[in-house]
């Protein structure tokens, strides 16, 4: 018997088994149902059944066991350095030297969704609104060939006439020297306000790929100091009270670290002598375009003087005619040469047992455009005052402007003998203590009833 027979008989069975009245109404349905159709519209009951090649695969499928996948290798267990987000992942990158690109909610963002190029997402409202900065950018690159074309007729113009004399020349001369620099300026800003709403710029200066020869890169990264590391140097700066003790005044404009080795030191802290013992890497960050000369100072700003009860200045390194840009600023203070830039190598910072932290100060010095110290000459007045040397001194007598500053500290410690003696300083055997103060001999309050003793 078929199938399509059995459920047939099976069907029967069941309308004599249930009331009268739910077959009617079955009935009823039925007919309501198929009214919209010819007899030989309806379709015929599907049969089952399963093939013995269908069956064959699911048993083969089921009974042969799946390859393991093959172990991953060293690169590949490592995770993507762009889509990393949990503490794990960074700190797996971190043990193999690789930082992640970009901030923690960008790379959870990225790893959630496909991999479709940042300025193709499809978004309605972000494609509108990249037209309307693409249209914005449009005007300042036509602006900025505007204020260029002016720049250079003011260059041409020639502002000196025959009948004016020396004084009245060189006055000229500064004007126009001033007016094509404040245009110069203007046209600097406004190269940073054609990109500076550009989503793909900004994606490129957090992934670390900004190009700070730019203005737009440099801008990115001045507001990023500005927004944490300027407060930090100048909150340190001035609580140890480096300015005044040491230069009247300082305004910074340039971001400096410092590190020793692989050692990257936090401004303010406190550097073993056995780390500080060779001379330390300056990275000096400057923000504005072009190459300058600089000069670097070390300071010690409290060694101790029983004479006077009080504290003196002592040089630890100094170097002069130093070129520095945007993108070239790390300087290494060992690496500089006698008779180019060096002036006065350097002295390991120590401090007597007894006495408190010393204030070693790095001092970051804009020298005047065109204009180059003579080291020979520097090193003369050096050598003779480096026990007790003056930085205001310095910076007065070369026309000095200090635009950054960088402060670490030293004290005694288990290494600083061994430190002292190999460096061949005295006083590795002294140790200060603090003068106990006498007091005042005790003399009684004169009273009331003194006037009636005899």
């Amino acid at each position: 018997m078929k199938l399509s027979s059995k459920l047939h008989l099976g069907l029967t069975a069941v309308q004599q088994i249930m009331p009268a009245r739910l077959v009617a109404r079955q009935g009823h349905l039925y007919s309501q149902h198929c009214s919209c159709r010819a007899p030989s519209a309806i379709l015929p009951l599907r049969t089952l059944r399963t093939t013995t090649s269908t069956l064959q695969d699911l048993e083969s499928h089921s009974t042969t066991p799946s390859e393991p996948p093959p172990p991953p290798s060293s690169a590949s267990s490592l995770p993507d350095p762009t889509t990393a987000h949990t503490p794990a992942e960074e700190a797996a990158l971190s043990r193999a030297g690789i930082r992640p690109i970009g901030s923690r909610r960008r790379r959870a963002a990225l790893a959630s969704s496909s991999n479709i190029a940042f300025e193709r997402l499809p978004y309605q409202c972000f494609q509108e609104a990249r037209k309307i900065i693409a249209a914005d950018r449009e005007r300042k690159i036509q602006e900025i060939s505007t204020q260029r074309a002016r720049i250079e007729r003011v260059k041409q113009q020639d502002v000196v006439r025959e009948m004016d004399n020396a004084s009245q020349r060189r006055t000229k001369e500064l004007q126009k020297g001033v007016r094509v620099r404040s245009m110069q300026r203007e046209l600097e800003k406004l190269k940073v306000l054609a990109d500076v709403n550009d989503p793909v710029v900004k994606k490129k200066f957090e992934d670390g790929f900004g190009d700070l020869n730019k203005p737009i890169y440099r801008y990115y990264a001045q507001r990023k100091w500005q927004a944490y590391r300027q407060k930090i140097l100048e909150q340190r700066i001035a609580q140890m009270n480096i300015v005044p003790d040491v230069i009247p005044s300082l305004e910074f404009t340039a971001d400096a670290e410092l590190s020793f080795g692989r050692k990257d030191i936090a401004p303010g802290a406190i550097v073993p002598s056995a780390i500080s013992e060779h001379a330390p890497q300056v990275k000096v960050q400057v923000f504005d375009r072009g190459e300058r000369l600089v000069s670097i100072a070390v300071v010690d700003a409290d060694v101790p003087n029983t004479e006077t009860d009080g504290f003196d200045y002592r040089l630890h390194y100094l170097a002069c005619n130093i070129p520095i840009s945007p993108t070239n600023g790390t300087i290494k203070l060992g690496d500089m040469q006698e008779g180019q830039n060096l002036i006065s190598p350097w002295l390991a910072p120590y401090a007597q047992k007894g006495t408190p932290y010393h204030r070693l100060c790095v001092f970051v010095m804009q020298q005047s455009p065109d204009e180059t110290i003579d080291i020979a000459k520097a090193k003369e007045k050096v050598e003779d005052q480096r026990a007790n040397w003056k930085l205001r001194a310095f910076v007065d007598r070369h026309r000095l402007k200090p635009f950054t500053a960088f402060l670490f500290r030293t004290q005694w410690d288990e290494e600083m003998e061994g430190l002292m003696k190999r460096m061949g300083v005295e006083g590795w055997d002294v140790e200060f203590k603090h003068k106990r103060v006498e007091p005042m001999p005790y003399r009684r309050k004169p009273s009331h009833f003194d006037k009636y003793r005899g």
